[in-house]
């Protein structure tokens, strides 16, 4: 983890949720690493080394983005490999 990658994760996600419909992009341009499915990634990741009382107060964060992920995408029954095994967020389908 590098310094401010929570925040940076973050970031992403209230840029992608400011798009509309399926639009889920975490930057204006497309950049493989900057989408919302890496920066669900860095958040897992936190998750792991931060002490109880941030870990539940991220993961309250994390629960409020990943119902709206979800909400905002569709399942992708066809898409299964070593990332999807990691993170449910890497087998849904959303728009680019």
């Amino acid at each position: 983890m590098w310094t401010d990658a929570v925040a940076d994760a973050l970031d992403r996600f209230e840029w992608a949720f400011q798009q509309p419909g399926r639009y889920l992009n975490a930057s204006p341009v497309w950049q493989p690493g900057l989408e919302v499915e890496y920066a669900r990634d860095d958040l897992e990741e936190a998750m792991l080394h931060l002490p109880h009382g941030a870990r539940r107060d991220l993961g309250r964060l994390i629960a409020r983005i990943d119902d709206e992920f979800e909400r905002r995408t569709l399942p992708n029954p066809w898409q299964a490999n070593d990332r999807t095994a990691g993170g449910w967020w890497w087998s849904r389908i959303r728009e680019h």
